[in-house]
């Protein structure tokens, strides 16, 4: 019997059903059913909102370890491996246990059909279960109420912010995508909303289920100086809880609130040394990912985001008019096409002084020209190109070093820079070598 790599199982699985994206939870319930996987782990804390998943399950992550707990975290999409997408205390997956876990839910599945998103949702399910964690965090892909990941009843569900986005899908309201995302909650057990004003629907499910209810900015909340960030929460019984003069972070303290209010629901130790190392240590890549590189004798700063509807993007100005810099901002940007231009770009227009536009490796991509017209017509300068790789080298030409490159819009955009920096530091290796 002829082995499949991780490649073989990869491109079957994109073959295995009729469509990439098949909402509901018929199919993948029944398989998890057959191969007893209804709880991965004793503890389950499950993400799930319009930005922020990411950072709040490495946040939660990181917290939790900080414990000594074992912990697995599950997330999508990935930037370079799919590897990227299961990780046991921050190691991911290697490609022998990935295709191992593929093949036990082929045989799993029997005659069903399931998605790529299903296959690899239940092969992590059935990784964490077999590695004998102490608790999971699972980043939902689309929505919740009908994602595979809401196969598992969750202990704690966190929504982190609720926009408009994958409107196909959820529907074109905040009202819409907020009765998709409650459906995470589970009767009685704690529910957490980091956005400051959820839609009625959120709150109804809440009602509905008696879910003891943590909402930021009332329950929870954080405040930010110059130099330091205050947290405070409250605990089941209602008891406040407080930590000061924390250090800023790169990613998302919002994100990091929520995942904090979250921890302390756990009834785990609570030591601020701990948890401040734990905060500090967490790194999303991709996301307020500051890099600097040497481009032709120049040191230049750059800074990669894969933000990419309107809701991210006025988050990312917020914080990019919070660390301004000496020189100009130059952006490299390249979106896809059923994400909203105009929201986009509207909300960064202020915050970039010249814009490098890109076609994505992506069939849905939207074209330079579709960009860089969308740019015009509010008076920005921009320049098309061919690719991220020729986009970011001719914002390398005008930089200084007093200037930051910003690269954003999609996980497509970001992952092509990240190769490109990769194929950048072995050239110079090789080069050094030979030397």
């Amino acid at each position: 019997m002829i082995q499949r790599t991780l490649g073989d199982w990869l491109a079957y699985l994109e073959q295995l059903h009729p469509s990439a994206i098949d909402m509901g939870l018929e199919r993948s319930q029944a398989v998890a059913s057959r191969m007893g996987l209804a709880k991965p782990a004793p503890r389950v804390i499950t993400v799930t909102g319009t930005n922020g998943k990411g950072s709040t399950c490495a946040f939660m992550a990181s917290l939790l370890r900080a414990q000594g707990l074992s912990v697995g975290v599950y997330s999508s999409p990935h930037l370079l491996r799919y590897n990227e997408r299961v990780q046991v205390n921050g190691v991911e997956a290697t490609d022998a246990q990935l295709c191992e876990a593929f093949a036990a839910v082929e045989a799993g599945r029997g005659d069903t059909t399931l998605t790529y998103f299903e296959m690899g949702t239940l092969a992590a399910f059935w990784l964490f279960a077999r590695a004998g964690l102490d608790a999971v965090v699972l980043e939902v892909g689309l929505g919740g109420r009908l994602d595979t990941v809401n196969l598992v009843d969750a202990d704690i569900a966190l929504v982190t912010s609720i926009g408009v986005d994958h409107a196909d899908y959820l529907g074109d309201t905040r009202e819409s995508v907020a009765f998709e995302k409650a459906g995470i909650f589970r009767q009685g057990a704690p529910a957490l909303c980091g956005d400051l004003n959820p839609p009625q629907p959120l709150l109804d499910k809440v009602r509905e289920l008696s879910c003891p209810f943590f909402l930021r900015g009332r329950d929870f909340d954080l405040a930010m100086t110059e130099q330091h960030w205050q947290w405070r929460g409250s605990d089941l019984r209602g008891n406040p809880v407080e930590l000061r003069d924390l250090p800023l972070l790169d990613l998302p303290m919002e994100n990091a609130a929520l995942a904090l209010q979250a921890y302390l629901l756990l009834g785990l130790p609570w030591d601020a040394g701990q948890i401040v190392q734990a905060l500090q240590a967490t790194r999303v890549v991709g996301r307020l990912d500051r890099r600097q590189f040497d481009w032709q004798g120049k040191r230049l700063n750059l800074l990669l985001d894969v933000g990419h509807n309107p809701h991210a993007a006025q988050y990312l100005a917020e914080r990019l008019a919070r660390r301004p810099v000496v020189g100009q901002r130059l952006a490299v940007f390249g979106l896809l096409s059923d994400k909203d231009l105009d929201g986009v770009v509207e909300a960064l227009g202020a915050s970039v002084q010249h814009w490098a536009v890109t076609p994505l490796d992506s069939p849905r991509s939207r074209t330079a020209e579709q960009l860089q017209e969308a740019l015009q017509r509010r008076g920005a300068s921009v320049q098309a190109y061919a690719s991220v790789a020729d986009a970011l080298e001719g914002q390398c030409a005008l930089a200084t070093a007093d200037d930051e490159i910003l690269l954003f819009g999609s996980f497509f955009c970001v992952a092509e820079a990240l190769q490109w920096l990769a194929r950048r530091s072995t050239e110079e290796t090789a080069d050094g070598i030979a030397g």
